[in-house]
């Protein structure tokens, strides 16, 4: 059963090379399973039991099915993020080099371990928007093939690459797609022939490199799984899986997954947008149109903000707190932070507490050395907008921002179990400090 989700998971990450594919891919399961799509733009119907899902920027996407008898009802919130460090291309990228080798010019998105993407088979991906009459249309596109390689500089020139290096972005880090026999141009057309377009038809695009390394399970007894963009895909899909397996017919279960977390965060399709909160303001006035009875139903909320934890390294211990590292293949991560770039808290992290010991997954928990800065994550952004419970939750790994991520086998199971867990339950609290954790028949 391990290594089935695994391959699920692998099959989903492969079709997901940056945050657009992962919402289409995402839109494709949703609608296999009875969603309905709406427009932010347009108007919406909502019924009771109605399942539905929306998007913005293409790139972040809310679904939620409302459950059939709210007359005390709340939302169950699952949030991840669907963006993954990589390097996007600029407008103008095209660089000739010495009239022998085309580059091709990118910036840096988000923090990637740069040593990761040099000397392997790479690839372009992302959206183009193509002029059809008077409309602009938003193509995905997605090379499947070897397009693009960084090249190391050899040893003999570089002598203290091994002694530590730092990798300058506009120098050392720009893909190779051609030689001599590249002309200028040829990036586009090779677009326009992928879209079955014309040159002329290309009015804009958001491309990015990505690792074309094939997932795999290994290890001596296939304990491992390693893969590009586990953080946070692993996230994203095992969510996604349990909010499609779990119901409380008192609830209105949602699943969020936002663009942009890697940078911040801070653009209209992020976590600190009023994405979350637009999409819910929306389905409780298309249902019962009272503020009041809205301001309710968020307090007494509930979410689970889940995006990958630092598992302890083999070869760095140290590297990690020493009552509070968290292991591959142990189960589900719960990360604390004195100074809040977690949300994690007496009261949510009792909560899931409760829902691990029901779903029967191992709980574990993580903290940062407190002389060592960590990363933070979307559950505090998001609930600077719309403000309830929440806890940081996610599934060990190795080698966080690099091209290939290592994880367990046994964790997206244990994490869908734990979600579907979330899903069937009403959470609700009643004042601070007391929750009702109910299961439905």
């Amino acid at each position: 059963m391990y290594k089935e989700v695994s391959k699920q998971l692998m099959s989903f990450i492969q079709q997901s090379p940056t945050a657009f594919h992962a919402v289409d891919t995402m839109k494709k399961i949703l609608n296999q399973n009875g969603y309905q799509e709406l427009s932010e733009s347009q108007k919406w119907t909502i019924q009771l039991g109605g399942k539905y899902y929306v998007t913005r920027n293409q790139s972040s996407l809310i679904a939620f099915h409302v459950g059939q008898h709210l007359e005390n009802y709340n939302f169950h919130i699952v949030a991840s993020h669907s963006d993954s460090p990589t390097f996007k291309l600029k407008e103008n990228a095209e660089v000739e080099i010495k009239n022998h080798y085309v580059s091709l010019n990118t910036e840096g998105y988000g923090g990637m371990i740069c040593a990761s993407w040099l000397d392997r088979p790479l690839s372009i991906a992302g959206r183009v928007m193509v002029k059809d009459n008077n409309t602009y249309q938003t193509r995905l596109l997605c090379f499947d093939q070897d397009l693009v390689l960084i090249p190391n500089v050899a040893i003999h020139m570089n002598r203290n690459v091994n002694d530590g290096y730092a990798y300058n972005k506009q120098i050392d880090m720009l893909p190779l797609i051609g030689g001599q026999a590249y002309q200028s141009g040829d990036l586009k057309k090779m677009i326009a022939k992928e879209l079955q377009v014309d040159v002329e038809d290309i009015y804009g695009s958001d491309l990015y490199l990505y690792n074309r390394m094939q997932p795999t399970i290994w290890g001596a007894h296939d304990e491992f799984i390693s893969s590009p963009r586990l953080d946070d895909l692993q996230c994203a899909y095992t969510s996604l899986q349990g909010f499609l397996k779990g119901h409380h017919s008192q609830t209105i279960q949602v699943f969020a997954c936002f663009d942009n977390e890697e940078v911040g965060s801070s653009t209209k399709q992020g976590a600190a947008s009023t994405f979350l909160y637009d999409t819910l303001y929306r389905i409780h006035h298309h249902l019962f149109q009272n503020d009041e009875d809205f301001y309710r139903a968020v307090a007494s909320s509930f979410m689970l903000s889940g995006d990958n934890a630092h598992a302890v390294h083999p070869n760095h211990p140290e590297k990690t707190d020493q009552q509070n590292g968290v292991y591959m293949n142990q189960g589900i991560v719960v990360k604390s932070h004195a100074g809040q770039k977690y949300t994690s808290d007496a009261l949510s992290i009792a909560v899931l507490k409760d829902l691990c010991e029901k779903a029967g997954v191992p709980l574990q928990f993580f903290a940062n050395r407190s002389d060592m800065l960590g990363g933070s994550t979307l559950g505090n952004i998001a609930m600077s907008q719309v403000s309830m419970n929440c806890v940081d939750i996610g599934l060990a790994q190795l080698a966080m921002h690099s091209s290939y991520e290592t994880a367990g086998i046994k964790d997206s199971y244990d994490m869908i179990k734990v979600m579907e867990e979330f899903y069937n339950s009403h959470i609700q609290v009643v004042k601070d400090g007391y929750v009702i954790v109910d299961k439905e028949g």
